[in-house]
């Protein structure tokens, strides 16, 4: 049998409980309320940065669609270094066909993945590209990124502006490789990463240009041939 004490310790546990039951729930349905307030906020502000990076890649007089709005979803792709789904967002010119802009990740930079938007012509050529999120050393391998390189009249990365398609595979090296891109001098594997995964994102498109344009490309895309470099 129960004391008067121990029945009021059960009945004060009960209590806390109870009210740590409705902060949790009070919390939790705030919380929910706060996304769904902020959710298209969020977005549209994800939108425009995405349309900022966009435009500097790509240039406007290029295409009359909103290439935000006709994109389509890839499966990860081991060509373009994604080990998740991302998206190529497609831009047109009256209707036809124009440029591509696609996720591409260099797996193998100096601390790890290089996030970048590489935009390429319908004819694959690629046609400039940027670094959205990497983790390289500050002041050595971080100049792939325009915002910290400190050649702010030609940044490093502008070496992939409009670049021609006349490039053999050997061009697609850093210079001290026997290449045609530059790289500040001891702080070559950052740059040796990003050029790789452009160049094999670019034989990825080569390889399925047609039918990146189409809602079904997805599913008929096809991979370069291996990389034995």
């Amino acid at each position: 049998m129960s004391t008067p004490a121990e029945k009021h310790a059960f009945r004060v546990s009960g209590e806390t409980a109870l009210t740590l039951v409705a902060f949790i729930v009070f919390f939790t349905a705030l919380l929910a309320w706060v996304y769904l307030f902020s959710r298209p906020v969020i977005e549209q502000s994800t939108r425009t940065e995405k349309l900022v990076v966009l435009n500097q890649i790509l240039s406007p007089d290029l295409y009359n669609n909103d290439p935000l709005n006709d994109s389509i979803s890839l499966p990860a792709e081991p060509a373009l270094g994604t080990k998740t789904p991302s998206t190529v967002y497609r831009a047109r010119i009256n209707g036809k066909p124009a440029a591509l802009v696609m996720d591409v990740v260099a797996p193998d930079g100096y601390s790890g993945d290089i996030k970048l938007l590489v935009a390429f012509n319908a004819e694959g050529q690629v046609l400039g590209a940027r670094v959205i999120e990497h983790k390289e050393t500050p002041g050595l391998g971080d100049y792939i990124d325009p915002r910290k390189d400190k050649n702010k009249d030609t940044p490093w990365i502008t070496q992939f502006n409009d670049v021609p398609g006349s490039l053999s595979a050997q061009d697609w090296h850093v210079k001290k490789d026997g290449g045609k891109f530059d790289a500040y001098a001891g702080a070559t594997v950052t740059p040796r990463a990003v050029v790789k995964a452009v160049h094999r994102a670019r034989d990825f498109v080569m390889a399925n240009r047609q039918v990146l344009f189409m809602p079904s490309a997805m599913q008929n895309l096809s991979g370069p041939p291996p990389d034995k470099r």
